[in-house]
Order: structure tokens, then C-alpha cells, then sequence
């Protein structure tokens, strides 16, 4: 019977920006330090962007961790806090709250 590794896990976060937000949502993003490199368990990340509908765009951050472990540890590290220090700043270029959606992956086909 073949050894199960840990499932891989992807945590994202889907932002609704108005499309007079959208440049300084993306340059927020763009132009970002991103502690994630230096993480254990971390994969890989990718910001994406949704068409644009009635005047809004969604975007998701997508990050694949090795673990959901992994990424709690994210979550919790100092690391993570700096990152996301200044957010309620950066609030204003978004509607409501960003929406968190984590999945442990499956199945896995590269």
C-alpha cells in the first residue's frame, strides 16, 4: 500500500475592489516585501485577478503550503505580522473584509 504524504494545503483570500481601486490595489501588492520565501512549508504563491463585473474586480491571493500545519505556523509567526502590519491602512481599497477559504488538496497532477 503506497505511504501517504501530507496533503499539500491552499489558503486564499478573495478581495472585492472597485475598479477606480484597482491600480493601487495592485501596486499594493506588486510592490509588497513578502516574508513568505523564508517560510517553512511554503510552496508557492500567486495573486490573482477575476474580470472585471459592474464596476468591480475580485481578486484572490493564492498560497500552496506543504501542510495546513505549515500554514497555521505562518499565521502565527512574527513574520506574518509584519507583513500584514498596516493592513487596516490599505482597508479602504477593498469592499467589506477579505473572504478566507483554506483546502487541503486531494489530489495532486503536475
Amino acid at each position: 500500500m503506497p505511504q501517504r504524504r501530507p496533503h499539500m494545503y491552499l489558503a486564499m483570500n478573495r478581495f472585492t475592489v472597485t475598479t477606480q481601486n484597482a491600480a493601487a490595489f495592485e501596486a499594493l501588492w506588486l510592490n509588497r516585501e513578502s516574508n513568505l520565501k523564508n517560510m517553512d512549508g511554503f510552496v508557492e504563491f500567486h495573486m490573482l485577478k477575476g474580470p472585471e463585473v459592474n464596476g468591480r474586480i475580485v481578486y484572490a491571493s493564492h498560497t500552496v503550503w506543504a501542510s495546513e500545519d505549515a500554514f497555521r505556523g505562518w499565521t502565527t509567526s512574527d513574520a506574518f505580522r509584519a507583513s500584514h502590519k498596516g493592513a487596516k491602512d490599505t482597508a479602504k481599497l477593498y469592499e467589506g473584509t477579505p473572504v478566507f477559504e483554506g483546502f487541503t488538496a486531494i489530489q495532486h497532477i503536475a
